[in-house]
C-alpha cells in the first residue's frame, strides 16, 4: 500500500508540470508496466486530481490548491476504499455535517448518487461536489477562508455551524492516540472538529491506518465519542479494545 501511495505521489510530481504526459513515458520513468500506470491513473480521476486523456493524463484544473491538494494526493487508494464503505451508512434525506478533512472529502464525492441530503459544511470542495444536485439542500459556513484548507473555520464559522444538530457528523483527523485520543493539526479545524462532536448525534470518523498511533496539536474528542469508524486495515488489540464500543468497518 505504501509502494502504491509513493507511486501516486510520483505521478502527480510528474504532472505539476502542466503537461500532458503519456502512459507509457510515466512508466519508463518508474519502472513499472503501462497498466500498472493506468491503475494508478483511475484511482487518482476518481479522486479528481488527474483527468485522463487518450494514451497520458493532466492534472485537474486547480480548484485545490496547496496543502489540500497535496493531501488528496497521499494514500487515495486507502481514502477511496473508507469513502465507499462510508457512504454506505448514509440513505438519502440524511442531514450531515462534513468537514474539511481529505478523507471526508473522498466521502463527500462518493455522495453524489445520494438524494436530498441536507449538508452543513465548512468546506469549499463538499460545498461544490454537493452543492446544487439531487435536490441537495447546503448549508456552507462563511467567514474567512483559510486557502490551504479550501475551507471557513474562523470563529464566525464556527458560531454558525453550532446552530446545527445534524444526524451524522463525518469527520476526518490528524491524529488517533490511545493516550491522548483524536487530535487534529490545525487549531481552527481541531475547534469545528469539537463543535461537531458536540452537536451531532451520531458521528463517523474516517480514517486510513497512517492516522493510528500519531498524536498531533491539538485534542479534538475522545476515542469513546466515536460511533462509527471506517479504516482500510485490521485494528490492533489495543485500538480495537479501544474502539470496542463503536461500530468499526474495515473497507
Amino acid at each position: 500500500m505504501q509502494k502504491r501511495s509513493k507511486r501516486q505521489r510520483d505521478i502527480v510530481s510528474r504532472l505539476r508540470s502542466g503537461m500532458t504526459l503519456s502512459v507509457a513515458g510515466m512508466a519508463a520513468d518508474l519502472d513499472v508496466s503501462d497498466e500498472t500506470i493506468r491503475r494508478e491513473l483511475r484511482t487518482l480521476e476518481e479522486a479528481g486530481v488527474v483527468v485522463r486523456e487518450h494514451g497520458g493524463a493532466r492534472l485537474a484544473a486547480p480548484a485545490l490548491e496547496g496543502p489540500l491538494s497535496q493531501r488528496m494526493d497521499e494514500n487515495a487508494d486507502a481514502k477511496i476504499r473508507i469513502a465507499r464503505a462510508a457512504v454506505e451508512k448514509i440513505d438519502d434525506g440524511a442531514i450531515l455535517f462534513i468537514d474539511a478533512g481529505t478523507t471526508s472529502c473522498f466521502i463527500a464525492k462518493q455522495l453524489a448518487d445520494r438524494r436530498s441530503l441536507t449538508v452543513i459544511t465548512n468546506s469549499l470542495q463538499v460545498a461544490n461536489d454537493l452543492g446544487g444536485i439531487n435536490d441537495n439542500r447546503l448549508f456552507l459556513a462563511g467567514g474567512q477562508m483559510d486557502y490551504h484548507y479550501r475551507a471557513f473555520s474562523d470563529h464566525e464559522a464556527q458560531a454558525y455551524v453550532r446552530l446545527f444538530t445534524p444526524h451524522l457528523a463525518i469527520l476526518s483527523v490528524g491524529g488517533i492516540s490511545l493516550d491522548h485520543g483524536l487530535t487534529d493539526f490545525h487549531p481552527s479545524e481541531a475547534a469545528m472538529s469539537r463543535i461537531a462532536y458536540e452537536t451531532s448525534i451520531r458521528t463517523l470518523l474516517g480514517a486510513d491506518a497512517t492516522k493510528f498511533g500519531r498524536h498531533a496539536l491539538q485534542h479534538t474528542a475522545a476515542l469513546a465519542d466515536v460511533d462509527i469508524l471506517v479504516t482500510d486495515q485490521p485494528l490492533s488489540d489495543d485500538f480495537a479494545a479501544a474502539f470496542a464500543h463503536a461500530e468499526v468497518i474495515i473497507a
